[in-house]
C-alpha cells in the first residue's frame, strides 16, 4: 500500500489534519505525525471511520531519533511526505532571547532538513516520490517583529529549493507551498476569536489549500512546479 508521511498534525480543523484526511481518502496509508497523541488519535479514528488506513506517530520534529523512527514505520512505497510543522513566532529582534530564535529555527527549518533527508533517502531508492513543504509570507520577505519566523521560513524555502534540484533527476518531486495569510482554522479560532470571526470571509480556505497540495502531488514529471503561493482575493500583497 502506498504510504504518506505527514508531519505537523494538530487539531482536526487544521492544515495537517486535513491533509491526512484528504490523502487517506485517495487510498494511501497515512502516518499521522505530531506532538500531541490525543489529537493524532482523533484524526486516525476519523480516517478509519471513513474506511481509510492510518497510524498515529507522536513525533518531535526537532529530534533526529524521532524523525528516523517515524520513517522506519514506512511499509511499502513512500509515495508522499509533507512537512507542515512550524509555529508563528513573533517578537522584536532586540528583545528576543537566543533560545527563542533558535527554537523557531529548529521547528520550521532544522526539522524540515531531518524530515527531507529521511524521505529523500527512501524515495531515491524507489526512483519516485513527492516531498511537499508548508511555507508562509515570511518565506519571501522580512517583516518587523517577525525576525525569528522569517529566518526560519526563508531557510526552509532555500533548503527545499536545493533539495528539489538535487532530487529532481532521481524522480523525486519537491515543492513548496506559500500560505500568504491566516488560515481559517481551529488554531486561530481558539487563540483569536474576534479575528477568527472576520476570517469567515477573509481567511484562506482550508479545503482550497489542500486542493493545491493534491494538485502538486498529481503533477506529471514533464510539468512540475516548485512553488505555489496561495492567498485570498482580498489579501494585500
Amino acid at each position: 500500500m502506498d504510504t504518506a508521511v505527514i508531519a505537523g498534525v494538530g487539531a482536526e480543523r487544521g492544515l495537517g489534519a486535513q491533509l491526512c484526511l484528504r490523502f487517506a481518502s485517495l487510498g494511501m496509508h497515512v502516518l499521522v505525525a505530531g506532538r500531541t497523541q490525543e489529537k493524532l488519535d482523533v484524526i486516525v479514528e476519523k480516517i478509519a471511520e471513513a474506511g481509510g488506513s492510518a497510524e498515529a506517530v507522536q513525533t518531535d520534529v526537532t529530534q533526529e531519533a524521532d524523525i528516523q523512527a517515524l520513517f522506519s514505520k514506512v511499509n511499502g512505497k513512500l509515495t508522499l511526505a509533507i512537512y507542515n510543522a512550524g509555529n508563528n513566532t513573533p517578537g522584536a529582534i532586540q528583545d528576543m532571547t537566543a533560545d527563542y530564535f533558535e527554537a523557531s529555527w529548529r521547528v520550521a527549518c532544522f526539522g524540515a532538513f531531518l524530515f527531507a533527508r529521511e524521505a529523500s533517502r527512501i524515495m531515491s531508492e524507489q526512483g519516485s516520490g513527492t516531498i511537499l513543504f508548508t511555507g508562509a509570507s515570511a518565506s519571501l520577505r522580512g517583516k518587523a517583529n517577525f525576525g525569528a519566523f522569517t529566518a526560519a521560513k526563508a531557510g526552509l524555502r532555500q533548503m527545499a529549493q536545493a533539495l528539489a534540484k538535487e532530487c529532481g533527476p532521481q524522480g523525486i518531486h519537491v515543492a513548496h507551498v506559500i500560505v500568504d495569510g491566516a488560515i481559517n482554522g481551529e488554531r486561530v479560532a481558539k487563540r483569536y476569536p474576534e479575528y477568527a470571526a472576520r476570517l469567515q470571509e477573509d481567511g484562506i480556505n482550508l479545503e482550497g489549500i489542500v486542493d493545491a497540495y493534491q494538485y502538486l502531488f498529481e503533477q506529471q514529471n514533464k510539468a512540475w512546479s516548485f512553488e505555489l503561493d496561495l492567498r485570498t482575493s482580498t489579501e494585500n500583497w
